[in-house]
């Protein structure tokens, strides 16, 4: 059990690194820990929206895609062009002696190669998240986030994103909060 509970120290971990792409925003910002609920919940969704998709592979694979993180850091695009993160080792220490270590290496290798539908659905929730996020600081006043909207949403692979992405972008941040209080007066 000591290797299971140094997994999940590990885990832990990613709720105290930034992710380092906010930087260039000027505003906002979230965890790595944050980044991954999110990405889970809208895989979540793409699984219903989904029925022929494998629900706990799809959302498995979002739960785990950014566990080396909490080895490598988070490296932005523009770190990216200076430094390489070895990721392939991070997963094989993060996963040696665990005994379903070799599921999370797949998961993380499927996700990385982005070919089957549950990966395409996997990258597609990373983007929406950030996409929400991007709307959000958008709505409040924001105006960085306007430069990069468009550029994310053409990152998006499956009709399934898109329609989402289009959800959220013709839907105010705050709308649900808003129905909410209108109906109680």
């Amino acid at each position: 059990m000591n290797h299971i509970a140094d997994l999940l120290f590990q885990a832990k971990i990613l709720k105290e690194i930034p992710r380092s792409g906010y930087h260039f925003l000027g505003s906002g910002q979230e965890s790595i820990a944050e980044h991954t609920f999110m990405i889970s919940i809208i895989a979540f969704v793409m699984a219903k929206l989904n029925p022929g998709i494998n629900a706990l592979k799809l959302i498995s694979m979002c739960l785990v895609h950014d566990l080396p993180e909490s080895r490598t850091g988070d490296l932005n695009t523009v770190q990216k062009q200076y430094v390489k993160a070895n990721e392939s080792q991070a997963v094989a220490d993060t996963i040696k002696n665990l005994p379903f270590g070799g599921d999370i290496a797949d998961l993380i290798d499927e996700f990385n190669a982005g070919q089957t539908e549950e990966a395409k659905l996997a990258k597609d929730a990373d983007q929406l998240a950030f996409i929400v996020d991007l709307k959000a600081l958008a709505d409040v006043g924001y105006a960085p986030p306007n430069k990069w909207l468009d550029f994310v949403v053409k990152r998006l692979q499956t009709n399934t994103g898109k329609d989402i992405a289009h959800g959220i972008m013709n839907t105010d941040w705050d709308s649900w909060w808003l129905k909410n209080y209108v109906d109680r007066k």
